[in-house]
């Protein structure tokens, strides 16, 4: 899935050949691989490799894979999960130091610790820690994910009762182990981080959760589903994902080794007890709660389905509650997704679906939410159904008088906070755009359907590319109606250009709401807005406008819902000029300033990809890529350069000239402050992107305008 903030990470390898594999234990992967000799450890990555192909049989709670004709490897997973390496039986004779075993849990996908999202940890019991600084390590890709409860569960408690000692020995040394290991893993590359790296990693990932640093211990965890991602051709892999994990992983390591001893005259470093985490989310009481429904979208991983639903309650506040299954088959995950939308909200005795909530409102007590703001559906939470509210009436329409800069600014800032602690909806956009038509945008020219907001064209795109979803066909609709005004919520695409993924749409707060095409639908749309501003529900000759269906009430969930072509009314097209020139006048867009912060971003992802060595022959090459970040003012992303392919070179080496392995430490450090000064540089980029109106359009762009 485009990673979606606020929602379950896949955590697996996809759906294999006969069957789905059960999850496993990261500790039981490391355990099962450092069993075997060093022999068969050289073989294990083929072996991984033959077994993924073999049909796979369930039996209640055991997963038979027949190895050959005359062995069989039995997995037993209560829940679905390998706990234990003894539920790993093989019927080879070198069991249990045989290579089967040791493949079959590199197959597997990796097991998480979250618990069921009906489950509310007590507050009174609920570990807490303080929240976390805003520039802290963060994996932005998921734009799509649930709650690791293996991260911080975000301020919960007094500053004076937190945690503020300097790390124990054990800590110190586990924080050791993960950054050797991880630093080479950098040095290794995808392509060298087979699978006995991988356990290694898994292996310093247990020993840090048993120090109880939560936070390092699951970023390690997820950096190897990422690798195993990579290397098997996963089709929602991308070396972002993967890059910004490794980035998470050295960095929470290098800041817990400098706040291991207080450094008051170094501004800015994070305690030890932000950096360590929690081993499960916190949920605080929230009292009573008066929700109104906002949207919903679906959510779609390898391993996961569902939907997440958003609501705001009467101070504007945003909340989640989530309905996300494992599922089986890769072919019924989008379907799955799109009917969790008719399923029943689980908090209280409300008797309404996801989809109905969000045009309809609850009433809450004694609620429950996590710092995230996702809520708690514990047995003592009562719920009862009430009157929904406009997106143009308060509490809503809060949302959309945040200026777009200021709203870019804070889901930038949201995307240096852990998705676990992030507030809820903070990396959300919420503007009232006027559509363009589908325009050449960007230095290729594709074609993408424009907007125009407060004076800045943006390019709107699919909140997810999956076909089963309706993202892709409601925009291909939009695009027929330029000078549509509409009113919008989606998230942030972090570019050079301001670009906007759509997930929801609705009448605008002026202007046409309502069409003749509908007399019923036309005028309970109507009315619904009116109620919230006196001019929604004009309708204005010579301009499309939405014309939605009652049930509706002038909004549209574009993951879960499809447009009708009925929902549009298009004004007659002018034969003489464009269709529907833009109220505003705002241009297309044009040629935004060119600044290569590509080179940097290319040379910190071929060092993911191929490893030190790759980096290494890539220095002979690299001096354009140096001076054109010079005569781009960007010196220092010129000198962090310089510096990361110089430590790919130097490599010690014996008198023979041979090379002597290392622990890549000087290595891993350059490649760490490479990535970092990226990663502020490409967000830099994207905040001026948004700052004001973009540069006239080209004439071809005005040619090709529809």
């Amino acid at each position: 899935m485009t990673e979606v903030a606020g929602t379950v990470t896949g955590t697996g390898t996809g759906t294999r050949p006969g069957g789905q594999w059960p999850a496993v234990r990261p500790e039981v992967v490391a355990e099962v691989v450092a069993g075997l000799s060093a022999r068969l450890q050289k073989r294990l990555d083929g072996a991984a490799a033959k077994l993924a192909e073999r049909p796979v049989e369930r039996a209640g709670e055991d997963w038979r894979i027949a190895v050959d004709e005359e062995t069989v490897l039995v997995l037993h997973a209560p829940g679905g999960v390998v706990a234990d390496q003894a539920d790993v039986r093989c019927g080879c004779l070198l069991a249990p130091a045989c290579v089967h075993r040791a493949a079959a849990v590199t197959v597997c996908p990796l097991a998480d610790d979250e618990p069921p999202a009906d489950a509310d940890t007590a507050p009174e019991e609920a570990p807490t820690v303080p929240p976390p600084a805003a520039d802290s390590p963060s994996d932005p890709s998921d734009p799509s994910d649930l709650a690791n409860p293996t991260a911080p569960p975000g301020p919960a408690c007094p500053a004076e009762a937190l945690p503020t000692e300097a790390l124990t020995g054990a800590e110190l040394a586990a924080v050791e182990h993960l950054h050797r290991v991880g630093s080479a893993v950098v040095a290794a590359g995808v392509g060298g981080a087979g699978a006995v790296l991988q356990a290694e990693l898994l292996r310093a990932a247990h020993r840090a959760r048993l120090a109880g640093l939560y936070r390092p211990a699951a970023a390690a965890v997820a950096v190897v589903t990422r690798i195993r991602a990579a290397r098997s051709g996963e089709p929602d892999h991308r070396l972002a994902d993967l890059v910004a994990g490794l980035r998470e992983l050295l960095g929470l390591s290098t800041a817990l080794a400098l706040a291991a001893t207080p450094r008051p005259d170094v501004p800015g470093v994070p305690g030890v007890a932000e950096l360590r985490g929690t081993a499960r989310q916190a949920y605080a009481p929230a009292g009573g709660l008066r929700l109104h429904g906002l949207f919903a979208e679906p959510v779609l991983t390898a391993t996961h389905a569902g939907v997440l639903t958003w609501a705001v309650d009467a101070g504007g506040g945003l909340h989640t509650m989530a309905e996300v299954m494992p599922h089986a088959d890769a072919t019924a995950a989008a379907p799955q997704a799109v009917g969790a939308g008719n399923r029943t909200v689980r908090l209280g005795d409300a008797m309404l679906s996801h989809r109905e909530f969000t045009r309809a409102g609850l009433a809450v007590q004694g609620a429950t939410r996590s710092a995230a703001g996702r809520l708690g559906a514990g047995a003592s939470v009562r719920a009862v159904r009430a009157a929904g509210a406009a997106w143009t009436a308060e509490p809503l329409a809060g949302l959309w008088a945040e200026p777009p800069a200021a709203q870019v600014a804070r889901a930038l800032a949201a995307g240096a906070v852990p998705p676990e602690v992030r507030p809820a909806g903070s990396e959300l956009l919420f503007l009232d755009v006027t559509l363009l038509g589908a325009v050449p945008y960007g230095p290729g020219g594709e074609p993408r359907l424009l907007a125009e907001s407060d004076g800045v064209v943006l390019a709107l795109r699919a909140a997810h590319d999956h076909p089963g979803l309706a993202y892709r066909g409601n925009l291909a609709l939009l695009a027929t109606a330029p000078g549509l005004r509409l009113r919008v919520i989606g998230r942030l695409e972090r570019a050079a250009r301001p670009e906007l993924r759509l997930l929801a749409i609705g009448l605008p707060p002026t202007g046409p709401s309502a069409t003749a095409g509908s007399t019923t639908a036309g005028s309970t749309a109507a009315g619904f807005a009116t109620a919230a501003d006196g001019d929604a529900g004009t309708a204005y000759p010579g301009e499309p406008s939405l014309a939605l269906p009652a049930d509706r009430s002038g909004r549209v969930n574009l993951g879960l819902e499809r447009l009708q072509t009925a929902d549009l009314t298009l004004p007659p097209a002018d034969p003489t000029g464009p269709a529907s020139p833009t109220a505003s006048g705002a241009p297309v867009g044009g040629e935004a300033p060119t600044t290569p912060v590509h080179l940097l971003t290319r040379r910190v992802g071929q060092a993911v990809t191929g490893g030190r060595d790759a980096l290494a022959l890539a220095s002979r090459v690299a001096d354009g890529d140096r001076a054109r970040l010079r005569s781009a003012g960007l010196a220092t992303g010129a000198a962090l350069l310089d510096g990361l392919l110089a430590s790919a070179v130097d490599q010690p080496r014996d008198v023979f000239g041979r090379v002597v392995a290392d622990d890549h430490g000087a290595f891993a450090a350059a490649w760490l402050a490479a990535a970092w000064y990226e990663e502020e540089l490409a967000s830099a980029l994207c905040a001026t992107a948004w700052s004001g109106p973009q540069d006239a359009v080209s004439s071809e762009a005005t040619t090709n305008r529809p």
